[in-house]
This record gives C-alpha cells, sequence and structure tokens, in this order.
C-alpha cells in the first residue's frame, strides 16, 4: 500500500511541474521591471508562493535562483540569494495567518529596506567590513526604494495575487 493517496501523488506531481513555471514567472517579470531601480515583484511573488505552497516555494525559489546563475553566470549575489530568499519564505511562513495587506505591506517593505543589510555578511567575506559597510551605506537610497515598492506591491497585489494562485494551481480546474 502506497503511503499518499492518489491524490496527493497527484498534488505532488502537479507542484513538481508548476514549480519551474513559477520560478520562470519570477524571472520574467524582474526582467520586465529591469528599468525601474530596485522596483521587482521578487519578494511579492515569494511572498504568494509561500502562503500558497508553504515550504514547497523554496523549490520555486531555489530553481529561480539557478536560473540566474544560468543566465547571468555565478557572483557574489548568488550566495546572497540563497539565504536571502530563504529569510523572506521563513518571515512568511511565521507570518502566514496575517490576512492584513497593512502588514504584509509592512513586512514586506521592511524586508526591502534591510535587502542591503542582509548582504553585508557575504560582502564582508569577499570584500571586508569596510567593504560591506560602505557597500550597504551607499546603497541604502536603493534600498529606501525597494521598500516602497515591496510595500505598494505587496499592499494592493498580495491578496489577490494569492487567490488566483490557489485557483490556477488547483489541478482539478479546467480553463
Amino acid at each position: 500500500m502506497l503511503p499518499f493517496s492518489k491524490d496527493m501523488q497527484n498534488k505532488k506531481i502537479y507542484e513538481m511541474v508548476l514549480m519551474p513555471i513559477l520560478a520562470a514567472v519570477i524571472f520574467v517579470l524582474k526582467m520586465v521591471m529591469a528599468g525601474v531601480p530596485n522596483i521587482e515583484p521578487v519578494s511579492l511573488l515569494i511572498i504568494a508562493y509561500t502562503l500558497v505552497f508553504g515550504w514547497n516555494a523554496l523549490i520555486a525559489v531555489y530553481l529561480y535562483v539557478g536560473l540566474e546563475i544560468l543566465i547571468w553566470g555565478p557572483g557574489i549575489w548568488n550566495l546572497m540569494y540563497f539565504y536571502i530568499w530563504l529569510i523572506l519564505v521563513a518571515l512568511t511562513m511565521v507570518f502566514r495567518k496575517m490576512k492584513s495587506p497593512l502588514g504584509w505591506g509592512l513586512l514586506s517593505g521592511s524586508f526591502g529596506l534591510s535587502f542591503g543589510l542582509l548582504c553585508l555578511p557575504v560582502s564582508a567575506l569577499t570584500g571586508g567590513m569596510t567593504f560591506a559597510l560602505t557597500s550597504w551605506i551607499s546603497g541604502i537610497i536603493y534600498d529606501v526604494f525597494h521598500a516602497v515598492g515591496n510595500f505598494v506591491m505587496a499592499f494592493f497585489l498580495l491578496n489577490p495575487l494569492v487567490k488566483l494562485i490557489k485557483l490556477a494551481s488547483n489541478p482539478r480546474i479546467t480553463f
């Protein structure tokens, strides 16, 4: 006897197929918005994926990071992405029961504001503490843009996006 029902097995297979598609969505939408400094949909999508798929969202997240490496080549930011996005998924899991758009906007905005600070460990290891601190300080204005963009997108788009992903990710619904 199998440990999972047929529905559970089908759902797992469906999610295995869906995760690369979700990773590609992150990558493509980030590229579409690349012309706007530090305004990106990555945080919004990672929060939404986590709210729908829980820890399984990490599959899409790390596939996205793999796409970044495949397209742009390895770089210091790749090392940062491995733990920074994990922190966002973990924060989302802690607050997953929250329904308030304001709460999600504040969480996502705070994450955007702290993004440069979260990059400090890798910057310090690769370039020294002086490099890390000067990089962080010189980039604070971009962290502010990141915070505002994250706040606005999460406040207005997160709840409708989660509903849409839940609807679209249901294998029983045909379009």
